[in-house]
């Protein structure tokens, strides 16, 4: 099974690269990774510690980008990772806007989604502003594809407001 896994700042990094390492470690398993360098210089700075090296390295970043402009390089740059690479699975990790715009890629092209930390979330839109309207996005695309839920801590994984209609298995992941 090949997962491709997509992060692009530091808090991303350090959170998956146990995710990362585990797949390694698993046979039948193929962990692919991707960042986009939304957070450059503190990325470089994680992968190395943890001695990561990505398979793909979007580098989205611009001087003075917008969060569509963030958005747009993301999700056109992945497009055709997916395309390319046919992972069975995405993983995905938090509110980031990289995690949104990867999540909805691998929405467009039909390939279930993994939200690592899917179950932190605050209701209110505007706090924290853009990271609750990515989160619910990340949320909304794992819902709608065969998936898994990937919640950090018992206490998530028990909240009675995750929908579970769906019947998605729930993992803790922390």
């Amino acid at each position: 099974m090949r997962i491709l896994s997509v992060f692009g700042t530091r808090p991303e990094a350090i959170k998956m690269a146990p995710v990362i390492k585990a797949l390694a470690a698993e046979s039948g398993l193929q962990p692919i990774t991707c960042v986009t360098g939304q957070h450059r210089q503190m990325l470089d700075q994680v992968l190395e510690l943890f001695g990561i090296k990505p398979d793909h390295d979007l580098s989205v970043m611009t001087p003075n980008q917008t969060l569509n402009g963030l958005s747009g390089r993301v999700i056109e740059g992945l497009d055709a990772i997916l395309a390319d690479e046919k992972p069975d699975y995405v993983l995905t990790h938090g509110d980031t806007t990289t995690a949104m715009a990867a999540s909805l890629a691998a929405f467009h092209r039909n390939i279930p989604v993994g939200h690592v930390e899917a179950g932190l979330r605050t209701y209110d839109l505007s706090k924290p502003w853009p990271e609750e309207f990515n989160r619910r996005t990340n949320v909304s695309c794992v819902f709608l594809l065969p998936r898994r839920r990937l919640p950090p801590t018992g206490r998530n994984r028990r909240m009675k407001r995750l929908p579970r209609s769906d019947g998605a298995p729930i993992t803790r992941s922390g």
